[in-house]
């Protein structure tokens, strides 16, 4: 999410000119009374300063906020990915010059809406391996956690307009995307560094092998969560074995 970031320079003078008789006390160490003057008014300026950027920003990062929110509430609810511009200012309580003051498009609200939708999702990720000890079980968690999101009726709803539009926003902001989804393999990344310390999977390749684990729970995700038929766990089943039995051939511990 790319948040709004106010930014203004004070250039106020920390110091006055050299004194009148030809002096620099800041060259010669000597702090005059009108030096010290001066100072004071720049602290008091830039308190000033301070106070009205610390507001403007908590307004804006309230109402981006509300917007997020409230965009993430209704595509939830109605299963689509795009709802109303108007529709959204109306559940976030604001008005569309709130909207367009922060957002240039509605797509680029929805890769703030995807950013945080990823982050729920890796809480819920790292609060299932937290549960177990072992790194290979710890991997085994992550991948029933994201398959978890189209097999359970209320998951596949809310997880169904962002795994079909990953690829249509990733073409408009593919560094946000990008960054999401780094976000969403980090700790599954940590666990397989740890399988290598520990010599549960010696040779595995924690960045390369969490991608390819990443794409292929995405591409089961979004192959079942087009059918009309919600997918069966003995489906699910035979891709998790399939997955950790690869993981662990090409790691060298089969």
């Amino acid at each position: 999410m790319q948040n709004i970031i106010l930014k203004m320079q004070n250039n106020v003078p920390s110091q006055l000119p050299a004194s009148a008789n030809g002096h620099d006390g800041a060259r010669d160490g000597r702090t005059t009374g009108r030096d010290s003057e001066a100072g004071a008014r720049a602290s008091v300026a830039d308190r000033a300063v301070d106070r009205a950027l610390r507001g403007r920003r908590e307004v804006a990062s309230g109402d981006v906020s509300r917007l997020v929110e409230a965009a993430l509430e209704l595509i939830q609810q109605t299963g689509e990915l795009e709802p109303r511009v108007s529709e959204i200012v109306k559940q976030a309580g604001l008005h569309n010059q709130a909207f367009y003051r922060h957002f240039r498009s509605k797509h680029e609200l929805l890769v703030a809406v995807l950013d945080r939708g990823i982050a729920l999702l890796a809480g819920y990720l790292e609060h299932r391996m937290a549960a177990v000890e072992a790194p290979t079980d710890k991997v085994r968690e992550w991948l029933r956690g994201m398959l978890e999101q189209a097999l359970a009726a209320e998951g596949a709803q809310a997880t169904r307009p962002f795994v079909l539009a990953r690829g249509r926003l990733a073409e408009s902001y593919p560094e946000e995307v990008r960054a999401s989804e780094q976000q969403l393999t980090a700790c599954l990344r940590a666990a397989l560094e740890e399988a290598v310390v520990t010599g549960e999977l010696p040779r595995a390749d924690p960045a390369r092998d969490a991608e390819a684990l990443y794409l292929l729970a995405m591409g089961w995700m979004q192959s079942r969560l087009l059918d009309d038929e919600p997918p069966s766990r003995e489906d699910a089943a035979v891709l998790e074995s399939f997955a950790l039995a690869g993981l662990a051939r090409a790691s060298g511990s089969a």
